[in-house]
């Protein structure tokens, strides 16, 4: 018989059984995959022979693994960047009272709530190179003569995927930080008015300070959430052109499931799961701090 304060347990087993099922077995599982050779051929005859790191050394002398885990730091650097600076600026503004502040707010969530394959076939018709509608308003405008291929072009279809993130990125970023905000006491501004302090002062003093902690998470989780993109740049871009926007994610599909490399492709899978391991600790870490502090 469980004593009536181990009745949680009963609660939490379900949970705790399907996370060893469905999260716990396949993580295992493609783990031992990366350190043995399997591939089309051998999985057919059943025969996996371990050669232990053989294919993380392969890897790393892998050009397109090296692009991969480049595009995937540049990409989500770069979307952190856009995302965190433009959520921070609407949720100041939408944190200060107006008429329909919280209507207009609620349409802003709408990109976020919106499924992110739904949004990477919309920006892949907005970057269409003959019907794509920022070419119509930039030949509108006459700032282009002839249509840019947006998608089919190294530089430009990185910039088109970071576009699409930042979009879906923001209002995450807005309503985190907007959330912040509301645990900020409103004494502390109404003493620092009485005291002759101005807004930029209040600002670096007062409310920078006290978002810290909320800061410190939007950007580690935000961190997270980009990282490990796979559909939005799959839909958009598949990889390409001439592997110019393949991140660790697709990467990893192109071996397993084009090129049949399964081994090698667990490989590339386990590197994004050891650096999104290493970013999850840093953050256990600093809101174990946090909460000490």
């Amino acid at each position: 018989m469980f004593r009536y304060e181990n009745v949680g347990i009963l609660f939490v087993f379900p949970a705790f059984l399907y996370m060893l099922v469905f999260v716990g077995y396949p993580i295992i599982r493609n783990i031992i995959l990366s350190f043995q050779d399997v591939g089309a051929g051998n999985l057919v005859r059943g025969t996996k022979n371990f050669i232990l790191f053989e294919n993380y050394a392969e890897l790393f002398g892998d050009s397109v693994f090296r692009i991969s885990l480049f595009n995937t730091l540049k990409y989500t650097v770069l979307c952190l960047i856009f995302q965190f600076m433009i959520g921070f600026m609407l949720a100041l503004f939408f944190n200060q009272r107006f008429t329909l502040a919280k209507p207009v707010r609620g349409i802003l969530l709408v990109p976020w709530m919106i499924p992110v394959t739904v949004t990477a076939l919309m920006f892949k018709l907005l970057f269409a190179t003959d019907i794509g509608v920022i070419n119509y308003i930039l030949r509108s405008l006459h700032l282009i003569q002839k249509n840019i291929e947006w998608l089919t072009t190294p530089g430009t279809a990185m910039f088109a995927l970071i576009c699409a993130n930042v979009w879906i990125g923001i209002p995450f970023n807005m309503i985190l930080i907007s959330t912040g905000l509301t645990t900020i006491p409103k004494e502390l501004y109404e003493s620092a008015s009485i005291d002759g302090a101005n807004k930029v002062q209040t600002f670096f003093n007062i409310t920078l300070p006290l978002l810290k902690p909320t800061i410190e998470s939007v950007l580690i989780l935000g961190f997270i959430y980009t990282f490990k993109v796979y559909d939005l740049v799959y839909v958009m871009t598949s990889g390409g052109p001439v592997n110019s926007t393949h991140m660790l994610s697709t990467y990893s599909y192109k071996l397993s499931f084009e090129m049949f490399k399964y081994s090698k492709g667990s490989a590339v899978a386990n590197v994004l799961l050891a650096i999104l391991l290493v970013v999850g600790i840093f953050y256990i870490k600093i809101t174990t701090q946090g909460e000490e502090e």
